[in-house]
């Protein structure tokens, strides 16, 4: 007995410790400017993180600043560029979106702050069962909070589509039938590099290779069936594959002017989200591969010469709350689906979140070891991007 009570109160006086802790990074951030890097190319995206900047600022007097990039890779290079002219405090950077190529980027680098991420009071509502503590089977060892899920999706309505390719081989033979009405964003643009990694795992012969960074000796064989695969597809696409959409949402405007047939997402509850605003048709719906999409969780990071520490780590918090991932799981907000479990909340915010999730997508595959974007990229890149 003597020994449950002596464990009791070391457990309260570790959670007053933590409280206290919290409390004290609280008082710091008060009155703090925090710059926050984050991609800007989505409307629903920028209006969600207008809101968060005057919550921040309404309850946590804490001057929130967007920096909307165009690519986070613009980011990792000023803090790579600050860190070689020795700037260790002061950055310019104080949070960051980021992807998990830019992250083992900066994590092997060491120029990110380590072992803050688990700390945060609303951590106990995250669903420890999505892949929170990797990023591209990269350890996060707490150097990354976690955000939001993401599945990569295919978009189209029922009149262009009645009945959806649901493997790479329906795909192939959807796009012959159609010439002319189907393509993907030109990598290395995130969607278009992650519709790669997709095709490469359902198509290679050596799907064991892609969970450590790949091998000049095996890369040829490995990817191989891609390559095949692309060759046979490109003749159809959109413009015969000799030009690219630069994003997905040039796809998206394609597809509502009637020129495409399908869209791709990383976002499951993208469609619904378009459709309710009216910038797709009412009848555009979601699928993914019957045998499963690729899928992640997106985090945020935040910079070792961060000049805002505290502040950048109460926004996080606030990120993880019930309140925040429940209006962005809202697809009049953003849809973007949560990292939460709901069962770790409160009745009312359960049923809310749960209600709010996305259904009817497959399963969710892993992504492939980090560096396998960049060597994606740059083959694609000189196989076909000079045409």
């Amino acid at each position: 007995m003597r020994r449950i009570l002596l464990l009791i109160a070391l457990l309260l006086s570790a959670q007053a410790q933590a409280a206290d802790d919290w409390q004290t990074i609280r008082n710091e951030a008060r009155g703090q400017t925090v710059w926050f890097n984050a991609w800007g190319g989505d409307a629903a995206v920028n209006q969600y993180l207008a809101w968060v900047r005057g919550e921040m600022k309404t309850h946590y007097a804490i001057d929130l600043k967007i920096v909307r990039l165009a690519d986070a890779a613009d980011a990792v290079k000023r803090i790579q560029t600050e860190a070689a002219a020795g700037r260790r405090t002061g950055g310019s950077i104080d949070l960051l979106w980021v992807n998990g190529e830019n992250f083992r980027t900066l994590k092997e680098a060491g120029l990110l702050q380590t072992g803050w991420a688990e700390a945060l009071p609303n951590w106990r509502y995250v669903d420890t069962q999505k892949p929170v503590r990797e990023d591209f089977s990269v350890p996060t060892e707490g150097a990354e909070s976690p955000w939001g899920g993401a599945q990569l999706t295919f978009i189209a309505t029922r009149e262009s589509a009645p009945q959806p390719p649901q493997s790479p081989q329906a795909l192939l033979a959807f796009a012959r039938a159609h010439p002319g009405s189907v393509t993907y964003p030109r990598p290395p643009d995130f969607t278009g590099t992650a519709f790669l990694e997709q095709l490469l795992i359902a198509l290679t012969d050596a799907p064991q290779a892609l969970k450590t960074a790949p091998d000049d000796k095996t890369f040829g064989a490995v990817t191989a069936p891609l390559w095949r695969y692309l060759d046979a597809l490109h003749p159809s696409l959109w413009r015969e594959g000799k030009d690219f959409p630069p994003t997905p949402a040039r796809m998206d405007a394609l597809l509502k002017a009637g020129t495409l047939r399908l869209s791709l997402t990383f976002n499951p509850a993208h469609a619904r989200q378009k459709a309710a605003r009216g910038e797709l048709p009412p009848s555009t719906y979601s699928f993914g591969f019957s045998g499963g999409t690729l899928g992640n969780v997106h985090f945020v990071t935040i910079p070792a010469n961060a000049r805002a520490s505290a502040g950048a780590k109460v926004v996080a918090n606030f990120l993880l709350s019930p309140q925040a991932q429940l209006r962005k799981a809202d697809p009049a907000y953003w849809g973007d689906p949560s990292v939460l479990d709901p069962q770790r909340l409160p009745a009312p915010w359960r049923e809310a979140l749960l209600a709010h999730m996305p259904q009817g997508m497959p399963p969710t595959l892993p992504e492939p070891h980090a560096a396998w974007v960049n060597a994606l990229e740059q083959e694609w890149l000189r196989r076909y991007g000079t045409r």
